[in-house]
């Protein structure tokens, strides 16, 4: 699916570019990751992944607000920034916000319990801090 397909199916909506609500985004992103950042130190690894999400994805809106785009489901999300900012956000980022996506879906939705190790959560932290940090170099341009 691209992001036209994301329009017309109603997963993303075009609107006026927001750089305040681009701004506030980030803010948020920001909060999520010092949580996931808490949440790790507590050894609460399912919490800590799940707001290592939560960051990456508020970071990832923030380009979307910049951009005159807005989200109306997660994948939406994943599929305008895979397409729209291939080489310039690091490939293994968008491979970790869609992996952490699908991760956070089941820790949330589903049936069984995760089972979240301090490593995965630790090596989410340190994904969603390179995110974040690729996101706001973008928006100071």
């Amino acid at each position: 699916m691209d992001v036209e397909q994301c329009i017309a199916k109603g997963l993303l909506r075009k609107d006026a570019p927001d750089i305040e609500k681009s701004r506030k985004s980030l803010a948020v992103s920001g909060k999520k990751l010092l949580k996931a950042d808490k949440m790790q130190a507590l050894e609460l690894f399912e919490d800590a992944l799940v707001n290592c999400y939560a960051s990456m994805f508020h970071a990832g809106k923030a380009l979307l607000f910049r951009d005159g785009i807005r989200e109306k489901s997660h994948f939406g999300l994943w599929v305008y920034l895979n397409e729209k900012f291939q080489g310039t956000i690091e490939k293994r980022f968008l491979n970790e916000l869609n992996a952490l996506r699908l991760e956070r879906h089941e820790i949330s939705y589903g049936l069984g319990e995760a089972d979240v190790t301090s490593e995965q959560s630790a090596d989410a932290l340190k994904t969603a801090k390179g995110f974040l940090a690729a996101v706001r170099r973008l928006l100071e341009k």
